[in-house]
């Protein structure tokens, strides 16, 4: 197997290089070839000087660079846009995910062309649970979609079904909704697998802001009123 690995970045300078590290320990030892595309979604912190160095030791790292801060949703597709393997995986790079878990969802890709995870037990505040469970019941009202821990930050797809699933509308934290909204309207089948959670160790998290909620819900119209059927198929631009 050959495996591009999508690491959305804004503001994680401390959080980088361990996840860098981390995904390309874990695939050494799995004997798994592996290039890893961190998209620098235009932080304003040293993320960006950080990658730089990185990139420089590690030739399996490319960086893609955003000038401006365009959302997480933006940011992993550009990466998914860049990635030049067979399978396409992501995980947020704050530490909060470790690459080991993808010990239980590349099992899966013998049967599913679209495997995501499902946090067993999320590490997160409780208003941001509670956020979560608030985003998933407008999922299934607004997009009539139900997924378990829709938006878990650990997933992957063969590269054939990114041509089919590629958000279009959704630039922020709607990412994850278009992607299954897209796989149902094609007919793709996704499975499901149980992924741990870590505590963030640093960093600020910027999920349940009101710019990303905002954000969210013009996504989310955008989607609801265009035209998605199960002959389309978008491609990667």
């Amino acid at each position: 197997m050959q495996l591009s690995i999508v690491l959305p970045c804004y503001n994680e300078e401390p959080n980088i290089a361990f996840t860098v590290q981390d995904v390309l320990t874990y695939f050494s030892e799995e004997g798994i070839q592996v290039e890893i595309i961190a998209v620098n979604d235009g932080s304003s912190d040293g993320t960006a000087a950080e990658l730089s160095r990185l990139e420089k030791q590690h030739p399996e790292l490319k960086v893609v660079t955003h000038e401006t801060n365009k959302g997480y949703g933006s940011a992993v597709r550009s990466g998914c846009d860049a990635a030049t393997k067979e399978w396409i995986g992501y995980m947020d790079s704050d530490g909060q995910f470790k690459a080991h878990d993808f010990n239980q969802l590349l099992p899966l890709t013998h049967e599913y062309a679209i495997v995501t995870g499902r946090r067993r037990k999320r590490a997160d505040p409780f208003m941001r649970k509670i956020n979560a469970k608030g985003f998933a019941l407008l999922n299934f009202f607004i997009l009539g979609i139900w997924v378990r821990d829709i938006n878990c930050a650990m997933k992957l797809f063969h590269r054939d079904a990114w041509q089919k699933i590629r958000p279009e509308f959704a630039t922020g934290a709607l990412f994850n909704a278009e992607v299954f909204y897209r796989a149902r309207k094609q007919g793709i089948v996704w499975k499901s697998e149980f992924v741990e959670h870590y505590p963030r160790t640093a960093g600020t998290q910027t999920g349940a802001n009101l710019g990303v909620i905002l954000r969210m819900f013009r996504d989310m119209w955008k989607l609801r009123t265009a035209r998605v059927d199960a002959t389309s198929s978008q491609s990667a631009q």
